[in-house]
């Protein structure tokens, strides 16, 4: 398993307010790709009676796992954060690679990599981090935010004394906050007496994950409710649809052939009527609490291992993206025609810009994304969302959601049907004059709007059985590939990586254009040295890992158009000794102090090293090896070495070092060292 070590807030700080000076941007997303309001459009929508300015938000996952993640996802619009799932496991052995974005979607990881203590800090960091945006003017048009928290997978879990500590942090991070508020720097000392606000969360999504028994799930839901005092949601499976209504959609319509998933999980997952009866109980016992009620589509579809990216031995992984949109639609529409408009439905599955405003259309709330964040422009698509959901409410004349769902489909004179006769005809008039809907409906506003709900969910799913875009043909080819083997330096440097990366790890630098000696250390009594072909640089800009959060997913193997991995190829760049030294057999460098007390601390083909400079030659210690270099000319050296050393390689490491550490550089590391 790879470890991760969160970023410490002050790290945190120092940079994203730096480089929103500096750069205009945040975390690497410009200025440009934070989400807007739009004059004359309110996208606010209500969960639980909580108002989130957007519905819009990152899906648990590999967005809303470390601090980071959940201000890029806010910065790009999302005001319903869906953080990442917790479970009483909290030290999990996922196999690497994890995430396969080549074509729809495949994941093999399902649960949080931090302890449960992390997990909590990382969520009230960000909540702060959040508050200081909000101070500082960044997005004050679309401020309200609702964070909902992701638990699973048994009652005995949820019930233990560890998770039961985070969900009451959760509830009341107090104590929390007060230790964190000690740790802002002094250059934003304006932050410390900001009135954080304790409770992070008190609504709660349980995860039913696949074959959790129907009646767990509701004994999880019914804890949460009773005990715990939280609204709840149930995430429900795709394999509700049944064995033959599953592939006659995903097989005979979208033509995934390919994709199979076991009759073990059909047996094992909740069926149709456990489901009803569950959630008719569950919203009886909600509405006597005076709690909230409401259920999720989708989880993703398990299904078998067919392809050739994950670690040898996984037998299955789970589906996402086009195909999980279509399946997740059919089944809102079977709930509704089963419940009505009764439950809230919250909504993740193959969300992208073309179909978020219809999802919206539709009342889900919120509508969430995971796949197509993993693509193309990551983060920076929720811009995109918001735009087209403010240009699509503005083709129709909506001024806020509720109108919108009212005019998206053109269903609100059908949608009138079953109002009295009055409402009827002041509501047909408004919609003739162009006047305001809300006020003429009156009392039986809401009503209409639920009833154009459930037309528009006939319509859109029946549309999206026959769009071209969701099947296996216009998914089936991935990003463009080249066979130039990626290397340390030099590569397109198109900056790819960087978006998907959903832990903002990966950044680029810039390193000077100036050959790189290359020399090779033979150990003797004195050493000699081997000089090689200088090595020249050719761009100007380079790729780097912070290699404290690389939890080494392969995405950005996926979209990196050359052969190799960024993850494993590039300057692997820590935060500090420790963070270092805990990844065992990852090389990397970190660097502490600066100005003459700067040392370069590193992993090399396994053996830790320590590189400073000392009147001018570049000293290098370690185990075996205590020597100092001519940084000019690398043959002359002084000292003695018990192996060979790439003296070359070290000069190199010392200049990416000198350039990811300085306080233009923008990056976590020079964040903490200035």
């Amino acid at each position: 398993m790879t470890d991760f070590s969160p970023i410490p807030l002050p790290t945190l700080i120092n940079r994203l307010f730096r480089e929103l000076d500096a750069r205009k941007s945040g975390f690497g997303l410009p200025s440009w790709k934070f989400a807007r309001s739009a004059a004359g459009r309110d996208f606010s929508t209500s969960i639980f009676g909580r108002t989130a300015a957007t519905p819009f938000g990152p899906a648990a996952g590999p967005h809303t796992q470390l601090a980071q993640n959940i201000v890029l996802g806010w910065l790009a619009g999302g005001r319903v954060i869906e953080l990442k799932t917790v479970q009483i496991l909290d030290h999990l052995d996922i196999a690497r690679p994890c995430i396969d974005m080549e074509t729809v979607g495949f994941n093999i990881e399902w649960s949080q990599e931090l302890t449960l203590e992390q997990s909590l800090e990382e969520y009230v960091k960000a909540s702060m981090l959040i508050a200081m945006l909000k101070a500082e003017g960044i997005a004050p048009d679309l401020g309200d935010t609702v964070i909902d928290m992701s638990a699973g997978y048994d009652l005995a879990g949820i019930r233990s004394d560890k998770v039961q500590t985070f969900l009451r942090g959760m509830k009341d991070a107090g104590v929390v906050i007060e230790r964190l508020r000690g740790q802002i720097p002094a250059a934003y000392a304006r932050f410390r007496d900001l009135a954080y606000d304790p409770c992070i969360s008190d609504t709660i999504t349980v995860s039913t994950f696949h074959g959790c028994p129907p009646e767990e799930i509701e004994a999880i839901a019914a804890h949460l409710l009773q005990e715990v005092g939280l609204d709840v949601v149930v995430k429900l499976n795709p394999t509700l649809l049944g064995k033959d209504g599953l592939n006659a959609i995903l097989h005979d319509r979208l033509g995934y052939t390919a994709l199979k998933v076991p009759d073990s999980t059909f047996a094992k997952d909740a069926k149709w009527p456990q489901v009803t009866a569950m959630v008719e109980r569950l919203g009886t016992l909600a509405d006597r609490l005076g709690r909230g009620f409401g259920v999720k589509f989708s989880n993703t579809l398990l299904v078998e291992n067919h392809r050739h990216f994950f670690p040898a031995g996984t037998p299955e992984m789970y589906l996402s993206g086009p195909p999980l949109h279509v399946l997740a639609i059919a089944l809102v529409k079977q709930f509704r025609d089963r419940f009505g408009d009764r439950y809230p439905i919250s909504f993740s599955a193959g969300i992208d810009v073309g179909n978020f405003a219809d999802a919206v259309a539709l009342g889900l709330k919120p509508v969430s994304v995971c796949t197509d964040l993993l693509k193309g422009a990551g983060y920076g698509k929720g811009a995109d969302y918001i735009a087209d959901l403010a240009d699509r409410m503005a083709e129709v004349g909506a001024v806020d959601i509720d109108t919108f769902t009212l005019l998206a489909f053109g269903v609100a004179e059908a949608a009138l049907a079953g109002l009295p006769a009055a409402t009827r005809q002041a509501a047909t008039a408004a919609l003739a004059a162009g006047s305001d809907l809300r006020a003429a409906a009156g009392a039986d506003f809401a009503a209409w709007v639920s009833a154009a709900r459930l037309l528009n969910t006939s319509i859109y799913a029946e549309r999206v059985l026959t769009e071209a875009r969701y099947a296996f043909a216009a998914n089936s080819t991935g990003p463009r590939k080249t066979d130039v083997p990626l290397d340390l330096l030099d590569c397109e440097t198109c900056g790819k990586c960087v978006s998907v990366c959903p832990n903002a790890a990966i950044f680029r630098y810039g390193l000077p254009q100036t050959a790189v000696t290359a020399a090779t250390l033979l150990p003797g009594t004195p050493p000699t040295v081997r000089p090689g072909e200088a090595r020249p640089i050719r761009m100007k800009q380079q790729i780097g890992i912070c290699a404290d959060i690389c939890n080494q997913c392969g995405n950005c193997d996926v979209t990196c158009p050359e052969s190799g991995a960024p993850y494993a190829r590039k300057a692997q760049v820590f935060g500090s000794p420790e963070a270092l030294l805990a990844a065992a057999g990852r090389d990397g460098f970190t660097v502490t102090g600066t100005g003459p007390d700067r040392t370069i601390m590193l992993r090399l083909d396994g053996a830790i090293l320590s590189l400073h400079r000392a009147e001018g030659r570049l000293c290098i210690r370690g185990d075996g090896v205590d020597l100092s270099v001519d940084p000019a000319d690398p043959t002359i050296v002084a000292g003695a070495s018990e192996r060979p050393l790439d003296l070359g390689r070290l000069l190199l490491v010392e200049r990416i070092a000198d350039a990811v550490s300085t306080v233009d550089a923008h990056t976590f590391l020079a964040a903490a060292l200035n």
